[in-house]
């Protein structure tokens, strides 16, 4: 059953002007490639571009699946609301681990905040967006200062913001306990770890149906906003774990219009 926030959301969603429909969208743009190092990200932006925030996107696949072409509708819509944007590739397990694919995330930031700007982006409004292993990647790097100068964060479903509360939880299961084997790690690479007392950059947070994505989502969102960051949570128990990504950028999608207006709000 779709929540009544759900329905609201998809209701503004259906009222968003016609430059973020998908009948009057663009199609899928092509991207241009650049080679940052460690691996290969693509930039999504609109010919003759001057000074337009940029998201940040980092695809899922369990930390050894994905690939930076896996973006469905959101480089088209993005573009369309007057966004840059960017997807990349990381190296995946067993050839890196997860520290290692995190310093890939942070290097691809660096190369994009370096260079954006000749594709019209501003690299002053950098947003930070992830799903699922992707969304842990964005969440791990932005709290610990991996990102500087990120303007805000997307954190698009996950389990793995507190791996030690999660393992007491009863979800260190499957993917999560291949990935997360040693405990000697977990604190290191737990997001939650790098909230302290200081303020973190915005952050948007939803979760899925998927088991236990709720109770830690709002865990961490209540982490966050004890520090005095801007959170905004997104109650998603409408959507599966890959149609909360896969719908992204959908004409009438509520996720959408909730993200779109949490972008307005932080980088327009």
């Amino acid at each position: 059953m779709i929540d009544r926030r759900s329905l609201i959301l998809a209701s503004v969603a259906a009222m968003l002007p016609l430059g973020a429909s998908a009948a009057r969208r663009p199609r899928q743009p092509a991207p241009k490639t650049f080679d940052y190092g460690p691996a290969k990200l693509d930039i999504y932006a609109p010919d003759g571009a001057t000074g337009l925030p940029v998201v940040f996107f980092v695809h899922g696949g369990s930390w050894q699946f994905g690939k930076r072409s896996q973006v469905n509708a959101k480089p088209a819509f993005l573009l369309a609301n007057g966004f840059c944007f960017v997807s990349i590739d990381y190296r995946m397990l067993p050839e890196a681990d997860v520290a290692t694919q995190a310093g890939d995330v942070e290097k691809a930031y660096a190369y994009v905040r370096a260079n954006i700007a000749r594709h019209g982006g501003d690299p002053n409004r950098i947003v930070g967006m992830g799903h699922s292993a992707g969304c842990h990647l964005i969440a791990l790097t932005g709290m610990r200062g991996g990102l500087p100068g990120v303007a805000a964060l997307i954190l698009d479903d996950t389990r793995a913001y507190d791996l030690a509360a999660l393992s007491s939880n009863g979800g260190m299961v499957r993917a999560y306990a291949r990935v997360f084997s040693d405990p000697t790690q977990w604190a290191a690479l737990s997001p939650a770890s790098y909230v302290d007392g200081r303020k973190h950059p915005p952050t948007f947070i939803a979760y899925s149906r998927a088991a236990g994505r709720g109770e830690e989502s709002k865990a961490f969102a209540a982490r966050l906003r004890a520090t005095g960051t801007k959170v905004t949570v997104f109650d998603g128990s409408a959507y599966t774990h890959m149609s909360i990504n896969r719908d992204f950028g959908e004409d009438g999608d509520a996720l959408t219009a909730a993200a779109l207006a949490f972008l307005k709000s932080t980088v327009s």
